[in-house]
């Protein structure tokens, strides 16, 4: 099994995550924001992944450190889970409906961080969460995974529905790339030797 767990404590929030990306979607998610937890979900569902996510964070204030700081915890938790990448597809992509939302994303583990994101929500807030702070979730999953992502919302009229494809967009992308694939044994998906 590919598993981690993680916590993150500061003056802000405090989150204990805990994977498992060989899982079966199973999930428990308490942060205290109904949304993001309903998102997360998403994410554990689609993607085949366990996760066990406890967080706590400053909601009389906004929800960006609480979704922020679980997005970093989240990425290093990825990466640890991935050990040294032998034998994975290193790509995924996927483009996902929901109802009238389309949203693409395509990743690379590559190492490195590069994070695209061209999604547009038609209110400020979805729930409790003002829309803005998708984008910084899925930076700091980009930036502490070390990976390319390019999330890319096509259309869409409703911004719930555009915040939940773009998640299970990244699920499924997330789940291609990270699963193994028997051919490649223990080859590391690239010529320079290192990712």
């Amino acid at each position: 099994m590919r598993f981690s767990e993680l916590e993150r404590n500061t003056a802000e929030t405090q989150i204990k995550v805990q994977l498992n990306l060989d899982g079966t979607g199973v999930y428990d998610i308490q942060t205290g924001c109904g949304f993001l937890d309903h998102m997360l979900a998403q994410l554990s569902r689609h993607g085949l992944i366990d996760l066990n996510i406890q967080a706590k964070g400053d909601l009389h204030i906004d929800a960006h450190h609480l979704v922020e700081d679980v997005g970093i915890v989240l990425g290093k938790a990825f990466s640890l889970a991935l050990g040294d990448k032998k034998g994975i597809n290193r790509y995924g992509s996927a483009c996902i409906p929901m109802d009238e939302a389309l949203t693409r994303c395509v990743l690379d583990l590559s190492g490195r961080s590069a994070f695209v994101w061209h999604v547009g929500f038609p209110t400020e807030k979805v729930g409790e969460i003002d829309t803005e702070v998708f984008k910084e979730f899925f930076a700091a999953v980009t930036d502490n995974l070390k990976a390319a992502v390019h999330i890319e919302n096509l259309y869409g009229d409703n911004s719930h529905h555009i915040a939940e494809s773009c998640f299970k967009a990244f699920a499924r992308a997330l789940r291609h790339a990270a699963e193994t694939d028997p051919r490649a044994g223990d080859l590391l998906p690239s010529t320079k030797g290192a990712l």
